[in-house]
């Protein structure tokens, strides 16, 4: 069997048919801003269009699915909430808090990732729904692939207990933690306080209070043998744990983080980051504000 490797060349993303401000998520996602602006869908449309286009232009496989209308999925321009994908030929399919956001298991989508990802077992946690319990895929969870850790933040929507069964079932270990905004919130996913690329770590650790947790985060990101870099609370109210590195077709590698993300890093952090990949910055304010997420979340990787 081959090393097990961080990152992949190729990501699925989803064309939004009718984007918005998602009331049933918004109960917990304190990033979310209802603008009440009229063209929010063309706006977020083009964005992930963009997007695409900028992915494309820098030698990155985009499978682009378009969304359909009905049922109305708002948020399903981040698909990598309701599945992952893993080297070893495994699809887990997630438990997702929104009911709505559950219609975006959508079996044409389904259909494309099976055409374009080699599925050789699936593991199907969405049973948890019933009980409550959710998990929402690499939103939930940051995946160190290499090591086999999740690192995940207990919220409303990432539950201990489906955790623990989903590192039971795809052999990771679990390390799970408490994180919250500077007002006491927590945080609702994971990946927009840290991510962990091959080389380099960013985590905003002032977001997890208790001390013993902090170190023993701190210590398991080291301990990878990756950099260290630490972001404030307020350039995580900005996105910027939310970025994802990924590789072009040449095997480089490319941190995807949005303007909004690259204008709140200082110059030392942007150098930090710089030296060792090529930075892709699209332009997603429209999709950050009223849908509470970023770069990362709307990439859902292919291995």
């Amino acid at each position: 069997m081959r090393n097990p490797v961080q990152t992949t060349d190729t990501v699925l993303m989803v064309k939004p048919a009718a984007f918005g401000y998602n009331e049933e998520t918004s109960v917990n996602n304190h990033f979310q801003t209802n603008s009440g602006e009229s063209d929010i869908p063309e706006r977020a449309r083009q964005e992930s269009e963009a997007f695409i286009a900028l992915l494309e232009e820098s030698g990155i496989n985009v499978i682009a699915v378009e969304d359909t209308p009905e049922p109305h999925t708002p948020d399903s321009v981040f698909p990598n909430n309701w599945f992952s994908t893993h080297e070893d030929g495994t699809l887990v399919l997630y438990p997702m808090f929104a009911p709505n956001r559950r219609l975006e298991r959508k079996p044409a989508v389904l259909d494309v990732i099976r055409a374009n990802f080699n599925v050789k077992r699936t593991v199907d946690l969405t049973c948890y729904e019933k009980r409550g319990l959710f998990l929402e895929g690499t939103g939930s969870m940051v995946l160190d692939r290499v090591n086999r850790i999740a690192y995940a933040c207990r919220s409303p929507r990432t539950s201990a207990e489906v955790l623990e069964d989903l590192c039971g079932k795809i052999d990771y270990k679990p390390l799970l933690f408490d994180a919250f905004d500077a007002g006491g919130t927590r945080i609702y996913h994971t990946n927009v306080m840290m991510s962990i690329g091959t080389e380099i770590a960013v985590i905003c650790q002032d977001s997890i209070r208790d001390l013993s947790q902090r170190t023993r985060v701190r210590e398991s990101l080291e301990k990878s043998g990756r950099t260290v870099m630490e972001i404030s609370l307020g350039q995580m109210n900005c996105y910027a744990g939310n970025m994802l590195e990924i590789r072009n077709r040449a095997g480089d590698p490319c941190l995807i983080l949005s303007l909004t993300e690259y204008c709140c890093l200082s110059n030392e952090q942007r150098g930090i980051l710089e030296s060792r990949m090529k930075l892709i910055i699209p332009s997603l304010e429209c999709i950050e504000k009223n849908g509470g997420g970023s770069a990362r979340c709307m990439l859902a990787e292919l291995f």
